[in-house]
């Protein structure tokens, strides 16, 4: 079944089940650029150099303009009346759905590249595969963030391989954010129930087809940058599945403030 960006007739043409289904994963998309792009703009101002800065702030404003369609398109496909705005300010921590990972705090430049690193590698591979979704609204945003995401990837690669193989101090802080981050990496390509099923339909890319190329990328950087791929590490997961670590819960009292305090503001 394919949809046209703006058939509305051809959305009401999708069983409700699967409607469901698609809901769920597109609000779980937004969701997960949404937080990583609130992360990232935390960074504004603190930049270790002002050219950092700006790409950091940059990269979050990419994020920013993918959730933004993402959530546009869950409102449709919910067909409940809600707005990209109600979605992204009026819902509590376990309603979102992101992946741990991003929620995770930044920490010092490290950890927030590595962070960074670990989301990218998953996020343009994933994209690259879901412009051939035979939903047409998702191959259309996938088409323009995966050029973005190109950039991010090659971004934060340049940045693991520059601390790793860089000074002492940088090194040691590199080790440091890997060994507290990378339990937080297996669960972007561990598949929930609502995943599986869009998998099988042939709606979203099977998560099992793109480690290969992942795996490849993480050993070339890893390479370069002098360090080891950790192995045998219990990988934390629910975060897609709305089970988050207290992190979320203050990112969202900042992010949803002025929509709590004053319900209905507009500009």
């Amino acid at each position: 079944m394919q949809v046209a960006p703006s058939d509305t007739s051809a959305l009401n043409a999708y069983p409700p089940e699967l409607r469901q289904l698609l809901f769920q994963y597109v609000l779980q998309l937004a969701d997960t650029s949404l937080i990583l792009g609130h992360r990232l703009s935390e960074w504004c101002g603190h930049g270790p150099v002002l050219e950092q800065d700006l790409a950091m702030a940059n990269i979050g404003l990419d994020l920013l303009g993918e959730t933004r369609s993402l959530y546009q398109y869950a409102a449709e496909l919910e067909g409940q009346g809600r707005t990209e705005d109600d979605l992204a300010f009026l819902r509590i921590a376990t309603q979102y759905r992101n992946p741990l990972l991003v929620e995770q705090p930044n920490g010092d430049f490290a950890d927030t590249i590595t962070r960074q690193f670990l989301f990218d590698n998953f996020h343009y591979h994933c994209l690259v595969q879901l412009r051939a979704s035979a939903d047409e609204r998702l191959a259309a945003i996938a088409e323009k963030a995966v050029k973005e995401a190109a950039y991010h990837l090659k971004w934060s690669s340049e940045w693991i391989i520059r601390l790793g193989d860089g000074t002492e101090e940088s090194r040691q802080r590199l080790d440091k954010a890997l060994a507290s981050l990378w339990r937080y990496s297996g669960e972007l390509t561990t598949p929930t129930a609502t995943e599986k099923a869009l998998q099988a339909t042939g709606l979203i890319p099977d998560y099992a087809a793109l480690l290969p190329k992942m795996e490849a990328h993480l050993a070339h950087v890893f390479e370069e940058a002098t360090l080891p791929v950790p192995q045998g590490v219990f990988m934390m997961t629910g975060g897609k599945e709305g089970r988050h670590t207290e992190h979320l819960g203050y990112i969202l009292a900042e992010l949803q403030y002025m929509q709590r305090t004053y319900p209905g503001l507009t500009w």
